[in-house]
């Protein structure tokens, strides 16, 4: 098994329960979502819209690259996933359909239908214009409707920045305020070398990389030609996200496992959803190479999704970072959540051909300090 291979193995056994049921009409049902005891019932009303968005959000390059890439099997993982995730969201966005993804249940929904806007915004192919348009409608009706709620001052902000940009690349009314707050107020909150507050504090966690970095520059990517101060702010995240990049390849220690500091810990390899993203975009500093970072986000996988302990035996994720570790999930944690770990995933959307894939192994920089003792230049920070 080659490297790629092992990569689609993660993919498959990630995709394959969530997107088989919603493909049937019967993931609300089927999934059964572990939650804390203290999980309020709306909360849980939401955990199959989870599961699909977040597995969603990080396998959409996939799902959007040529059908030509890969081999034969690939080719078929593909064609037979981008068919499920796209009755997933036709019913999921059908509020007659068993599977409706309870869109007025809650706030959880701001969140989620923004990842299913960053995914649609990296497969507008695959996952909007082969769309029904009766689904494609729903979509929209779906996404503008949760204008009614208030999201949280903190990296929510950014989930109404992007559903606002998903609704502009489909067509639809969209409002520029949304997208302007969004991104202005994460400008204010910028604390210096590469990390955003969350909110008006920092915190010592990992959502500069679960959602602040990649929706940030998501935004920007998609709808920085529409207005010229957002054109001049791209340069500056993209200096940003390179820092943030080696600061996150650094944190790989060469057994693959890494600080388990802050909330949301159990998205497990998701940490790392900034490192992902970087590759993917061709952002990462001159003195990364890709290789190195799939081998160290290979490590990170291998840690945290290679051991039976993370699975249930139906085939979905369990609450932990390293196995079935219930107590490390807070009371919004549900199954459901667990499958933003999927966005380590995202350098899949690039070819095989790509120095990503093609390179030999480089260890990462943990390895080569701490196991083989190289000298290597000392770390600096960035100087903004």
């Amino acid at each position: 098994m080659n490297t790629r291979q092992r990569w689609l193995g993660w993919l498959e056994r990630l995709a394959l329960p969530v997107l088989t049921a919603a493909e049937h009409g019967c993931l609300r049902q089927e999934l059964h979502p572990e939650h804390h005891a203290d999980a309020d019932p709306d909360r849980l009303a939401s955990s199959h819209l989870e599961a699909v968005a977040r597995l969603l959000i990080g396998i959409a390059p996939w799902l959007e690259a040529d059908p030509s890439t890969g081999d034969t099997a690939e080719q078929e993982l593909r064609r037979r996933l981008g068919q499920a995730a796209r009755l997933a969201l036709t019913q999921g966005f059908d509020p007659q359909h068993a599977d409706w993804f309870c869109l007025d249940r809650g706030l959880q929904p701001i969140v989620d239908s923004a990842f299913i806007s960053a995914a649609v915004l990296a497969a507008p192919r695959t996952l909007w214009q082969e769309l029904p348009a009766s689904a494609q409608e729903n979509l929209v009706t779906g996404l503008s409707s949760l204008r009614a709620h208030k999201p949280y001052f903190n990296n929510w902000l950014l989930f109404s920045g992007i559903s606002e940009a998903a609704l502009a690349q489909c067509g639809a009314n969209w409002d520029p305020m949304r997208v302007d707050y969004s991104l202005r107020q994460h400008e204010q909150w910028y604390v210096g070398d590469g990390v955003y507050g969350d909110g008006p504090r920092h915190h010592c966690d990992w959502y500069n990389s679960y959602v602040i970095h990649p929706l940030l520059h998501a935004i920007l990517a998609a709808l920085g030609d529409k207005d010229a101060s957002w054109s001049a702010q791209r340069a500056s995240a993209e200096e940003r996200l390179r820092r943030y990049a080696a600061v996150q390849e650094r944190c790989i220690a060469p057994d693959g496992s890494f600080p388990a500091v802050g909330r949301s810990i159990t998205y497990r390899a998701g940490a790392f959803h900034a490192l992902a993203y970087a590759a993917l975009k061709d952002l990462l500093p001159k003195n990364l190479p890709p290789a190195q970072v799939r081998c160290a986000l290979q490590a990170v996988l291998s840690r945290t999704l290679d051991g039976a302990g993370n699975w249930r035996e139906d085939g979905f994720l369990r609450i932990g970072l390293t196995g079935h570790q219930p107590q490390l999930g807070e009371a919004y944690i549900t199954t459901g959540s667990c499958y933003l770990t999927a966005c380590a995933l995202l350098p899949l959307g690039l070819p095989p051909e790509h120095p990503f894939w093609s390179e030999p192994d480089i260890p990462w920089t943990s390895c080569r300090i701490f196991d083989l003792g190289e000298d290597l230049e000392p770390d600096h920070a960035l100087r903004d």
